[in-house]
């Protein structure tokens, strides 16, 4: 038996990572992680720091995982489109680049203005969470 499918974007500000039909797609929702198949309730969500996955042939694999930084989710029945802040594919993510941008980010901390560590404190919060995130993810 074929499973309904259901039309899926993601989007960033710089490009649309992802426009297919997919049979199920996850998603960091704030309140929970979502599951959304074709013919799910009307639902508006924003989304936290996580991995979304597109599942594109069963339920059992996802073909495509992003980690995204945050956004928005819109819900209908016959598609959901994501916004995401910032999003990257998984498998184009190295473990080493992240650790290196959140030691560069601390380093930056340490001698920045003081109007300056508000937003490098939140860039090192965002950091932390996309290296937890993606550690979380490559260890399944």
């Amino acid at each position: 038996m074929n499973s309904p499918t259901i039309q899926f974007e993601l989007v960033s500000p710089e490009k649309k990572l992802f426009s297919g039909k997919a049979v199920m797609v996850t998603l960091p929702g704030t309140e929970g992680d979502l599951g959304v198949l074709g013919g799910h309730a009307p639902l508006i969500s924003t989304l936290r720091v996580g991995v979304i996955g597109v599942y594109e042939n069963d339920v059992a694999v996802a073909n495509r995982l992003y980690l995204v930084a945050g956004g928005l989710v819109e819900i209908q029945p016959e598609r959901c489109t994501a916004l995401a802040e910032d999003a990257t594919p998984l498998d184009q993510i190295k473990r080493e680049t992240l650790e290196a941008d959140l030691r560069k980010a601390r380093e930056v901390l340490s001698i920045a203005q003081e109007a300056e560590k508000e937003a490098l404190h939140a860039k090192i919060v965002l950091l932390e969470k996309k290296l937890d995130v993606f550690t979380q993810a490559s260890a399944h």
